[in-house]
């Protein structure tokens, strides 16, 4: 499967880090943070990466080349100007595959077991897959009920201080929920089909929790609550905390 890690974002909050580096070239605990995202997805086995990128894009493309050196090959999508997370994705849809594919927040840090996302994407291409319009396709044959209309599967982790009220709810059978208690938060961590993306247009600004919580609506997002270590790397103070975590670990 094809990988996709998220990286156009300007990083408002971690300035003045980012005036001159973009967010995922700030070291963390002597390497640039994606690059913690490069080796782990190459140690799960999954080498063809895309990567978005708009704010010293040049930068970022100079720093990791075709990623070779991380057993990896790297294919680049540029937005000038961003295009948030959704448009994002759809314009890199051409270099992503017409199966499920991994999608990774550039700036988080998380040890869940990248080569899960094998066996969640296998489920979901071997099952019918609803698009958000209603149609169908063939079910594949012992195929369960509650898989066929799988679009998007999240890894959700206990909620941070800086986002206590959480985002999705999870309920007892896997299966997304926009409202309710507890909600828990999105990780960044997705994978998806592409299908999901199909009502959006290419080359415009368009964030990815609208067309979710629309997936919701038809049953069509599944998740897991993770409980392992994460970390929103937003702030310089989180930069800090991450480094001095992977120093102790």
């Amino acid at each position: 499967m094809k990988a996709m890690i998220l990286a156009a974002g300007r990083g408002e909050r971690m300035r003045p880090l980012t005036d001159h580096t973009p967010k995922p070239l700030l070291a963390v605990n002597g390497q640039p943070l994606i690059v913690w995202h490069l080796k782990r997805l190459a140690a799960a086995g999954i080498t063809e990466v895309v990567i978005n990128h708009a704010w010293l894009g040049h930068k970022i493309e100079l720093a990791l080349g075709n990623g070779k050196q991380w057993g990896v090959q790297i294919e680049y999508s540029a937005e000038s100007p961003a295009l948030e997370t959704g448009g994002g994705i759809v314009k890199a849809l051409p270099l992503l595959s017409t199966t499920s594919f991994l999608v990774i927040n550039g700036d988080i840090w998380c040890d869940w077991p990248l080569e899960t996302a094998f066996e969640v994407a296998a489920t979901m291409d071997g099952k019918a897959n609803r698009t958000l319009d209603g149609r169908s396709g063939a079910r594949a044959h012992g195929a369960h009920s509650s898989q066929v209309n799988t679009l998007a599967h999240l890894v959700l982790v206990n909620n941070p201080a800086h986002n206590a009220s959480g985002d999705f709810c999870l309920n007892t059978g896997g299966l997304l929920q926009s409202e309710g208690v507890p909600k828990l938060t999105f990780s960044g961590i997705g994978i998806y089909r592409p299908e999901l993306f199909q009502t959006l247009p290419l080359n415009e600004s368009a964030p990815l929790a609208p067309l979710l919580r629309q997936a919701i609506t038809q049953t069509a997002v599944r998740g897991e609550h993770y409980q392992g270590a994460w970390i929103d790397v937003g702030t310089p103070d989180r930069l800090l905390e991450l480094s001095q975590w992977l120093k102790n670990h």
